[in-house]
């Protein structure tokens, strides 16, 4: 293939796009360059379709530290390995970006590859994925219905918007969403946000959409210029969007019709399974029993024919016509549940004891529990990524073990991508609640296991996190709730819909999106959308916002009932102090080799865990102790040894020098000063005499009275308590 290369401009950024000059056996291939950043996108198509189930779409994003120029710095691996979940999470993102852009029943596997090859820290490599993934796909004979793009949408602090920021300049914003969509449709939302409004949101969605339409136009162009024709390919055959068996499916409905619908329609998961059971051993008879008669022409030998998995298939799109269409014509759903009402909520903490915090959020048989643990800022979680090092004090991780859905299998000690993209928009909702650091000088880490899951399990371990948080005694602005919004969508006429409050399982599995917002009374913290057609109008989405804040102050009413603020830090939480040392003091108290502290950290260890000590440049030492008799004997050991200087406070030392205008006092190493002749008494004192009553090695009680910029320290001996040899002394001196 000639290699082709084109320049384009987005938001005064060049993008620069060329394919056919690597990875030339990839069904295609796409090179696109802004700044300094470079991605390679590869798109490969397998040639034998198979017979699964699903859509067989991998999506990677590949980051590699060469890509920033550096090598890893761990001593051990210098080798990438697994993606970490920053990368996961935007693989997920573009996977949602695309999935439902291909036909229903396409069943070709194909594997989309990103590698970020080069990142000049500035330019965002996530602002061109989903679209040179786009025209990949477009370019590779997939049927494809694009181009699809996103951008990068950050609210600044004076509530200005901008598109594809740099990302040097993010540092204070307080908002940032990725939008991916089509040119009318939104296909994909995610991000964090500190409290902002559902108009704000709004704003932020329209700018988006008309910077989409700017980035598809892009691909549109180079498409033309590559295949050289005005039109856009995208290779769809409509057949591939009907149902699969189509007169199997016109059978089964006429004659398990209700059995099909008494199934979909019972709530008690054993009874289903039974009705399930039954329904598919009378409908294996009787085709069985079909096939034994005799002159079948060729389409009825079609259906007796089927297999058990396209029996199952058939039943699951009759269930999914029947859910549908009660939803859309009654307006209501299974146990005749409103459109717009949430199921039954329940929650409470301490359902955990002994650990720190712990809450239990019930949304009818979804649960999350939540358990929060306090640890030291050595506790945070070092992250060494193609962005640089950097360290997390606060971390939501999120588990769903088989029997939350009441299956078997072997435990996976290993979180999958759905586990990590829904642990972290429960860590974007809270986030920015969180007090800082100086604030809160505590490692927050909040797990949440789902017990049960049938629906929304994001939003509860969101809303249980929260308050496991509160009950940890973390000090958060404002609790934080979380609801998913479904939709339904009239196959027939779009303008028919119904957005749904709260969906459990089968609405996501039947329904046309989740949409998942979490945020507090004051406005949105977190927001993920994921689409199941190809893609929903705005109007829908904005809908959806309002109907989502509906549902939050809801279960915020809740969640305030159930524990309004923040407790005191529990007992067994860790205790953090903290204490100054001369700065240069550090050598002397980390000691050679790091000796001096070791020993202290080690007899620490003599009150329960041993202590964190860390030290900063100023001389400022925070101890995180296991308890507060920990904390207070590193604490006193810490202002005996290396005590900083206090004026007016009287401290123990002894004299080193004698001159004829005064005595030279040390305290400590870090302490020591001159108390001038006209500071030892009140009296008028020969000089002559200071080193006849005053010698070195005497212990004196001095006041500290002056400390200069410089650090010089000024005593006083004047109406400090002595002992009696000292006082003797003065006594003579005054004479």
């Amino acid at each position: 293939m000639q290699e082709i290369t084109k320049n384009y401009y987005f938001q005064d950024s060049e993008i620069i796009i060329s394919t056919g000059k690597i990875a030339l056996l990839a069904s295609s291939s796409i090179f696109v360059k802004t700044g300094g950043t470079s991605l390679l996108i590869t798109v490969t198509i397998e040639e034998k379709e198979t017979d699964q189930d699903f859509f067989p779409l991998s999506v990677e994003y590949i980051e590699k530290m060469y890509a920033r120029g550096v090598i890893s710095t761990s001593p051990f691996k210098k080798r990438e390995g697994i993606p970490n979940d920053d990368a996961i999470i935007k693989a997920r993102q573009v996977d949602h970006s695309i999935r439902s852009l291909f036909p229903k029943n396409y069943k070709f596997p194909i594997s989309v590859v990103i590698t970020v090859l080069s990142y000049d820290l500035k330019n965002d490599p996530e602002c061109i994925a989903v679209f040179g993934t786009s025209l990949a796909l477009m370019l590779s004979g997939a049927p494809f219905y694009g181009p699809a793009s996103s951008v990068v949408m950050n609210v600044n602090p004076d509530q200005s918007i901008s598109i594809n920021k740099l990302v040097n300049e993010r540092n204070e914003d307080i908002a940032e969403i990725v939008i991916s969509g089509t040119d009318e449709k939104f296909l994909n939302i995610e991000g964090w946000a500190c409290e902002i409004s559902e108009s704000k949101m709004s704003e932020v969605l329209d700018l988006g959409l008309e910077s989409i339409k700017k980035l598809n136009d892009i691909q549109r162009d180079f498409y033309r210029t590559v295949k050289n024709t005005g039109y856009v390919y995208t290779n769809v055959d409509k057949e591939q969007d009907a149902p699969e068996n189509l007169e199997l499916i016109n059978y089964i409905k006429e004659n398990w019709y209700k059995d099909i619908e008494a199934i979909l329609f019972t709530e008690d998961k054993f009874e289903k399974n039974k009705l399930y059971k039954a329904t598919l051993e009378s409908i294996l008879a009787k085709f069985k029993e079909e096939l034994n008669k005799d002159a079948l022409d060729s389409s009825q030998q079609e259906i007796f024919n089927s297999t058990e998995n396209q029996i199952e298939s058939a039943i699951e799109y009759i269930s999914r016509k029947i859910l549908r269409s009660h939803i859309l014509t009654t307006n209501t759903r299974r146990a005749n549940r409103k459109i717009d009402e949430i199921r039954t909520l329940y929650a409470e903490v301490d359902t955990v004891p002994y650990v720190h915090g712990s809450a239990l959020f019930c949304r009818g048989l979804t649960q999350s529990l939540s358990i929060a643990t306090l640890g030291s800022l050595d506790n945070g979680l070092m992250i060494e990524g193609m962005e640089g090092e950097e360290t997390k004090r606060f971390m939501h991780h999120y588990n769903m073990p088989n029997y939350s859905t009441g299956e078997t299998g072997k435990f996976s000690y290993h979180p999958n991508r759905r586990e990590i993209g829904h642990g972290s928009i429960g860590e974007n909702a809270l986030k920015n609640m969180i007090p800082n650091e100086e604030e809160f000088p505590y490692t927050i880490r909040v797990v949440s296991e789902i017990m049960t899951s049938n629906g929304s399990t994001s939003m509860a371990a969101t809303c249980a996190s929260s308050m496991a948080l509160m009950a940890a005694g973390v000090p958060l602005k404002e609790h934080v709730a979380g609801i998913s919004i479904g939709l339904v969508i009239d196959d027939s006429n779009p303008e028919n819909y119904k957005l749904l409050m709260d969906i459990e399982g089968i609405e996501d599995f039947y329904g046309d999106m989740d949409f998942k917002i979490a945020g507090t009374k004051n406005g949105i913290t977190a927001i993920q959308y994921e689409n199941k057609i190809r893609g929903v109008d705005p109007k829908i989405i904005k809908e959806a916002f309002q109907l989502a804040k509906q549902g939050r102050l809801e279960i915020l009413d809740l969640m305030y009932k159930v524990i309004s603020s923040p407790r005191e830090l529990p007992s067994n939480a860790p205790v953090v102090g903290n204490t100054n040392i001369h700065k240069d003091e550090i050598g002397a108290f980390i000691g050679p080799g790091g000796k001096n502290i070791k020993n202290l950290i080690d007899r620490s260890g003599e009150f329960g865990n041993k202590a964190s000590i860390n030290i900063e440049e100023n001389g400022k030492v925070r101890i995180t102790a296991s308890n507060r008799e920990q904390l207070k004997f590193i604490l006193e050991y810490i202002n005996k040894q290396h005590p900083i200087p206090e004026m007016n406070k009287v401290y123990k030392g002894v004299i080193s020098k004698v001159t004829n205008y005064g005595v030279f006092v040390d305290v400590s190493s870090s302490i020591s000063g001159l108390c001038h002749i006209s500071e030892i008494t009140n009296h008028r004192v020969d000089p002559q005499k200071l080193s006849k009553c005053l010698s070195e090695g005497m212990e004196v009680n001095v006041k500290i009275i002056n400390i200069g910029d410089d650090g010089k320290i000024n005593f006083s001996i004047k109406g400090v308590d002595q002992n009696a040899t000292v006082q003797r002394a003065i006594n003579a001196i005054s004479k």
